[in-house]
């Protein structure tokens, strides 16, 4: 079967490294992909939020499945085009339909969801023009600081922490106003909660689920957890803290309910779920649903998949996952996130990354990177994600980090403290 795989990110580069290793794939297609996965598999230029680009490439390269690796073109319901086009129909997607992509799409939906449910997490009130006065005394009723959510997607920057009261009204109204946009037209306001953060991911066909490796990832820009919020700057797995008895509270009260939940709202989902969690002194509550594989959590917990993805995949699209096979190495893996100097602020592009070949002993998965003649360039602001295996997760950043600084572009970044909190 040939497959392909949507998305240009180092998410998508794991995907197709991990899925051109199965003998039950013929050929890995990448759209539009980058320089990273036009090794591991042929790159197709096309917009994976233009649908009819989409099923155009599924058509001339006689594609079996496919893969959804962003979010945009879930929420904009590539799924339900699929599923109403003569053709397509008989193609397995693996992703939600619309609805089910409402988890990551409305953060007010996935707050009611996640009440209807009685899945632990923050107390919140929604907002929009018709009760806009009731912001400031809704406010006064939480602890600083403050949690503001754009409804929908706003590209990563729909989140903001405040402390000051007067700062965190004047965000929720310039949301409401347009500052995001549509995204902004309804504003989720919440209670913050202190804790330890970890990501879980399950893959379903509708009615059972797989565990998929945790992780931890770093989002802020600085070392030791300061500076801007970014996409991204490293991750680990597995999570220290994540031990048994946390995860059976994980699975007993927040992925059980998810499922049932879906079942009984009538949404039938498949694919890959996404729960951003908090450990608030030993119990685990939601932050947020995220509809597709996290990155740069997919460079560390695609590389300790030992068993063959795509068999998954095919349990999701079969609807028979639960006779499927998931084995998982026990190693650690850690992902060191490369960055072009000024991310996630002002960048530039263009700049030839050298000593790619010099890498031994770790994986190098491209994230914002294009070819141009010989060389390779970067196109983006995180730009290489080195991941590497260990038996220890000591040994495992020693070996990413040895193989991160061989690695060399202008204005190259990185944190050197990725995992130092665990």
């Amino acid at each position: 079967m040939n497959i392909l795989i949507l998305g240009s990110g180092g998410r998508e580069h794991a995907l197709a490294w991990k899925l051109a290793q199965s003998k039950k794939i013929s050929k890995v297609f990448i759209g539009p992909g980058n320089a990273g996965t036009s090794f591991t598999g042929t790159n197709i230029s096309l917009n994976p939020e233009n649908f009819m680009e989409v099923k155009r490439a599924v058509l001339d390269h006689d594609i079996g499945m496919v893969v959804v690796g962003p979010e945009a073109p879930l929420v904009a319901g590539i799924h339900d085009y699929f599923l109403e086009d003569d053709y397509l129909r008989n193609i397995p997607l693996i992703g939600p339909d619309r609805c089910g992509a409402r988890l990551e799409g409305s953060k007010e939906f996935a707050k009611g969801f996640l009440k209807r449910n009685n899945i632990p997490t923050a107390a919140y009130r929604s907002f929009d023009l018709s009760n806009v006065e009731e912001v400031r005394p809704f406010l006064k009723e939480l602890d600083p600081p403050y949690v503001i959510k754009a409804d929908g997607l706003a590209a990563g920057k729909g989140v903001v922490i405040l402390n000051d009261i007067e700062e965190a009204e004047k965000e929720v109204l310039d949301m409401l106003h347009g500052k995001f946009g549509k995204a902004g037209s309804k504003v989720v306001v919440e209670q913050f909660l202190k804790g330890i953060e970890l990501s879980v991911f399950i893959i379903t066909d509708g009615h059972s689920y797989k565990l998929l490796p945790e992780a931890k990832d770093y989002k802020k820009a600085g070392e030791g957890d300061t500076g801007l919020n970014t996409g991204g700057m490293g991750a680990v797995s597995p999570v220290p803290f994540a031990d048994e008895s946390f995860m059976l509270k994980v699975k007993e009260t927040i992925i059980d309910p998810t499922i049932n939940g879906l079942i009984n709202e009538g949404i039938v989902y498949k694919g890959f779920i996404f729960f951003g969690l908090i450990n608030v002194n030993g119990d685990p509550f939601v932050i947020e649903y995220n509809a597709r594989l996290g990155d740069p959590e997919s460079e560390v917990v695609i590389p300790r998949i030992k068993s063959d993805l795509f068999d998954l995949l095919e349990g999701v699209a079969e609807g028979n996952l639960q006779e499927r096979c998931l084995e998982v190495y026990d190693d650690y893996v850690t992902t060191i996130m490369l960055v072009s100097g000024g991310y996630p602020g002002t960048y530039k592009k263009g700049k030839v990354i050298s000593g790619l070949d010099k890498v031994n002993n770790s994986v190098v998965f491209h994230a914002g990177t294009m070819i141009s003649g010989d060389e390779v360039l970067t196109s983006g602001g995180r730009v290489i994600a080195v991941s590497s295996r260990g038996k220890t997760m000591k040994e495992a950043l020693a070996e990413s980090y040895h193989n991160a600084g061989l690695i060399s572009f202008g204005n190259i970044y990185y944190r050197t403290d990725i995992g130092f909190d665990l």
